[in-house]
């Protein structure tokens, strides 16, 4: 294997280095990127690299029990694992990516041949309200902004509007490897489980007011 690695140009090599690099920090390569100035999509000169030391790169991170895996409908090269420990998301994080992994579905129903699905940050506002994964406490643009962010590095989503006039109608692109992160089920029970620690939390306050009355 090395051999092969020792035989490429050192160009070749500088290249390889800095896709292994970027699959630890963000998991998953695009085949094509959405570029908000161009308003359209790019070729991701890493991927193209990456599927070129496909077997290289997969007998490499085979060492560290590391899966790379090229899903070819999506066009996503990325790393698979139940022993890699990543970044801890936040609660907004997880249901985020939960109402994305959705609106995603729904809107590929109707599409036609495109992979990438549009929503604002409305829409998603209003799921969350309709599935009631947030108390009534208003969700503050400096959380929305650290969701983004992490849900950019991940290759989850990208911001078609600037980020520094984050409101509603920000426009979001959800990539498809939103569709590779969680089953239905695991959708279903982790919905579930913020529902009831809502419920929870709005009993509690509604105790709290009780206990008041009563003093």
């Amino acid at each position: 294997m090395f051999q092969y690695y020792k035989d490429l140009l050192d160009e070749e090599k500088e290249d390889l280095t800095e896709v292994i690099k970027t699959l630890f920090h963000q998991t998953f390569l695009l085949e094509k990127k959405y570029d908000a100035k161009a308003e359209r999509h790019l070729p991701n000169k890493n991927y193209r690299i990456c599927e070129r030391h496909l077997d290289f790169l997969q007998e490499y991170f085979g060492i560290a029990d590391i899966q790379l895996v090229e899903n070819r409908q999506y066009g996503i090269i990325y790393l698979r694992t139940g022993n890699l420990q990543g970044d801890k998301l936040s609660k907004l994080t997880t249901i985020f990516i939960l109402l994305l992994k959705l609106i995603f579905e729904e809107k590929m129903n109707t599409a036609s041949n495109s992979v990438h699905v549009f929503t604002t940050l409305n829409e998603i506002y209003d799921k969350i309200q309709i599935f009631r994964l947030w108390n009534n406490k208003s969700i503050s643009i400096t959380e929305v902004k650290k969701t983004i962010t992490v849900l950019k590095k991940y290759q989850i989503i990208e911001i078609v509007d600037e980020m520094a006039y984050i409101d509603g109608d920000t426009r979001l692109m959800i990539y498809p490897t939103v569709n590779l992160l969680l089953d239905g089920q695991s959708i279903a029970a982790m919905m579930e489980q913020y529902q009831e620690e809502e419920e929870d939390a709005a009993d509690g306050q509604i105790s709290s007011l009780e206990e008041d009355v009563s003093e």
